[in-house]
């Protein structure tokens, strides 16, 4: 038997196949930044909504597009100058704000001076913001800055739903665009306004109906986590010296509201609204989980959100009567540290907005 020579063995061995130059890995530097969240945030600000608003200023994974100002913690007009000079204080004075609902829809308006003082803030004096309010009203600067947002736009309600309300009624083509809506509002326990009812639902029950009825994606921060976001006093205590206006005036309201109750001692307390406002920033501070969420419209639970945490079907839908229920997404539980770390690393950092 013959061996091939080399010559032809060479002939006969296929070419190899031509690899591709394998991909470059970036450095971390290189990498481009994620996008940050485009937020509209609807607030009635008090304490926590003032907190929160200093978050959405700082968390570079926020971009705050716009502030509208709705009544509800206290008069809309008292609300605006709160939230100008909060945002002032936070470095973010450019940002959009404007006036909207000063009652809500059916009710007569009803404030929460108990909690949150007859200012708002606690009695907190602001230095004054140098700037002017936008000449739209709540639901057009809404209008606007959805549809002139080169990405869809997460509608964040901090307050009572009137004005998320009308614009859903004003503008139904423009608010489909929206991302989702995120709120702070409701319980699937107890309430604070009344024994069932959080503030921001028993306030204008209808709007929020209108809200979750609405088909566009909806997210419900609840009392139910509202309570478990809490800080020690040794972690917001140091904040009320800081040099930074923004980081102080969280230190500051965070004070005020742990020695609420005449306490000896700060205690520890919760960031209230602001929870809502570093979810979106990190989605993983919440736990979401889908329920069919309806509102009480009628009587002394008026105001209460029944979420439906069944595992089956009842009676009642076996035999047709409890007609349909939209099904949206509800915070039910939160990693505590990852909240704590997410709020406190945003509102310590420099403003970095005129």
């Amino acid at each position: 038997m013959s061996t091939p020579s080399p010559a032809s063995a060479a002939a006969n061995t296929p070419a190899p196949s031509p690899v591709a130059d394998p991909a470059p890995v970036l450095s971390p530097d290189a990498r481009p930044a994620p996008v940050a969240a485009a937020v509209l945030a609807d607030v009635d600000t008090g304490m926590d909504d003032a907190l929160a608003l200093v978050f959405l200023a700082r968390d570079p994974r926020i971009n705050l597009l716009a502030v509208t100002c709705v009544a509800g913690n206290t008069d809309v007009d008292q609300v605006l100058r709160n939230t100008l000079d909060v945002l002032h204080a936070a470095g973010a004075g450019g940002v959009p704000v404007a006036r909207g609902a000063e009652r809500p829809l059916i009710n007569e308006p009803r404030n929460a001076h108990a909690f949150h003082g007859a200012n708002g803030l606690g009695g907190l004096e602001l230095p004054r913001s140098p700037h002017s309010p936008s000449t739209l009203a709540a639901v057009e600067l809404m209008h606007r800055t959805i549809e002139d947002s080169p990405v869809p736009v997460t509608l964040l309600a901090l307050g009572p739903l009137t004005n998320v309300a009308v614009f859903l009624r004003a503008y139904p083509a423009t608010a489909r665009k929206l991302e989702r809506i995120v709120f702070m509002g409701g319980s699937a326990g107890v309430g604070n306004a009344t024994s069932h009812a959080e503030f921001n639902a028993w306030h204008d029950p209808e709007a929020l109906a209108m809200v979750i009825h609405s088909g566009i994606p909806t997210l419900m921060y609840g009392l139910d986590v509202f309570m478990q976001a809490t800080l020690e006093p040794g972690q917001y205590l140091p904040l009320a010296d800081a040099d930074d206006d923004g980081a102080r005036l969280v230190g500051e309201i965070l004070t005020v509201s742990g020695l609420r109750g005449g306490a000896a001692e700060p205690q520890p307390v919760t960031i209230g609204d602001a929870g809502a406002a570093c979810l979106i920033a990190v989605p993983e501070t919440v736990e979401l989980l889908r329920y069919p969420v309806r509102v009480e419209l009628s009587g002394y639970s008026r105001g209460q959100t029944l979420v439906d945490r069944r595992l089956q079907p009842g009676e009642s839908e076996h035999h047709g009567d409890a007609g349909p229920v939209p099904v949206i997404e509800v915070a039910l539980r939160l990693d505590h540290g990852l909240m704590a770390e997410t709020f406190l690393d945003a509102v310590r950092a420099p403003a970095d907005r005129s």
